[in-house]
């Protein structure tokens, strides 16, 4: 091969490469939110107390539960035995009770729901954990991270990838 057939190619081989390397590769990331929340406050205080709220409400439950249980075998066992007097009483007992565990199940998953939103919704945990996630992505070339608790929700981007002021532009605006 002639110096200028070398010459030419090695100039077509750098305009190639500088133009592979011009472009950006976009990549995207996710966060599983609830698996670092769950890692990071594992061990505090608050989540502590939701855990044993949560399996406080849980025993009560359970034991209500199992009363309701028996009150219908107490009824069925009168139906059996042809005591409509007792079974009618207990059936009335088995609807109170019913409603006041229903009252109790839902005032508690109330509660619960808002304790574990107070805990999420840590504005000292959520500002380290989106410097965090922009440290991380900027260290490994994310152009964006996405919740994967959150749709469409985008926890990080890089501006690289932000085309408003092109969209804008071409509108005419």
């Amino acid at each position: 091969m002639s110096l200028k057939k070398c010459f030419i190619f090695l100039i077509f081989s750098l305009v190639l490469a500088s133009g592979v390397f011009a472009q950006q590769i976009t990549r995207f990331g996710v966060v599983d939110t609830a698996k670092v929340y769950q890692a990071y406050f594992r061990n505090s205080a608050p989540i502590r107390n939701y855990e044993n709220k949560k399996a406080e409400f849980q025993r009560e439950i359970t034991k209500r539960t199992e009363e309701i249980q028996k009150l219908k075998t107490q009824k069925s066992d009168a139906v059996s035995s042809g005591n409509d007097a007792q079974a009618s009483k207990l059936d009335s007992d088995i609807i109170k009770k019913t409603d006041a565990l229903t009252e109790y199940t839902n005032a508690k998953n109330i509660e619960l729901e808002s304790m574990k939103n107070n805990l999420q919704n840590s504005d000292s945990f959520y500002k380290k954990l989106y410097s965090v996630i922009e440290k991380v992505a900027e260290n490994e070339g994310y152009s964006m991270i996405l919740s994967l608790q959150q749709n469409n929700a985008i926890l990080w981007y890089s501006s690289s990838v932000d085309v408003t002021d092109k969209v804008i532009s071409e509108l005419g605006l």
